[in-house]
C-alpha cells in the first residue's frame, strides 16, 4: 500500500490552531455585545467596558490554556 502523506513531528500544533478557533470567536463576541451596549447606552459605556474587559481576558485565557496544554502533555 502506498503511504499519500506522512506527518512528521509534534501534532501539538495542529491541536492549538484547532483551539484558537473557540476563543477568536468568543473574543468577537465580547466586543460585538460592548458595541451594541453602547450603542444602545452611551451612558453606560464605562460599566460595560469593564465586562468586556473580563470577558475579553477569560476568553484569551482559554486560548493559552490550549497553548500551553500540548507542550506539557506532548511527547
Amino acid at each position: 500500500m502506498e503511504v499519500l502523506a506522512e506527518l512528521e513531528g509534534s501534532i501539538g500544533s495542529v491541536g492549538y490552531g484547532i483551539a484558537t478557533i473557540g476563543p477568536g470567536i468568543g473574543v468577537g463576541l465580547v466586543w460585538a455585545a460592548y458595541i451594541q451596549a453602547t450603542a444602545r447606552q452611551p451612558e453606560s459605556a464605562g460599566l460595560t467596558r469593564t465586562y468586556a474587559f473580563l470577558g475579553f481576558a477569560l476568553a484569551e485565557a482559554l486560548a493559552l490554556i490550549g497553548f500551553v496544554a500540548p507542550l506539557v502533555y506532548g511527547t
